[in-house]
């Protein structure tokens, strides 16, 4: 993997592209020592052994998307439908409040960037110290989920 670590504290690790992966199954297969394949590409031996394992397994060798986190809020239709409902009960309320209000009736607590990402994939709109709802074309798309 290649290492793009900052300072002492932060170090993130991005998955090799599939073209170097095919590149180094190619020169093995032509013969080329895998001591000389990692050494040229700056790879190490065990990832171009797990490289031909996955081959020959006759699995994907393209990096595997990254799982990401789950999702605390919107998560289901249930809480969807929670965080709408507080929303029209509450439309003048800060989304501070609105965090605070979610942990309290749902029990899951979430950040303020969190909350705002939440309420705009609703489609609800903050204008004139008042939350708004999407139009009515709309309004039925956000609560079931898609987006």
């Amino acid at each position: 993997m290649q290492s793009n670590c900052k300072g002492a504290t932060l170090c993130f690790m991005n998955a090799y592209s599939k073209d170097l992966r095919v590149k180094v199954l190619d020169a093995v297969g032509r013969g080329v020592p895998r001591r000389e394949v990692a050494e040229l590409l700056g790879i190490s031996l065990s990832t171009i052994s797990r490289y031909v394992k996955l081959k020959a397994s006759g699995r994907r060798i393209a990096p595997m998307p990254s799982p990401g986190r789950k999702a605390k809020i919107l998560a289901s239709p249930d809480h969807r439908g929670a965080l709408w409902r507080q929303l029209e009960k509450n439309d003048t309320a800060t989304l501070e409040e609105h965090c605070e209000m979610f942990e309290r009736e749902r029990g899951v607590s979430v950040s303020v960037a969190t909350m705002s990402r939440a309420v705009r994939k609703l489609g609800w709109t903050f204008k004139k110290d008042r939350w708004h709802p999407p139009s009515a074309m709309s309004e039925g798309g956000a609560l079931s989920g898609s987006t």
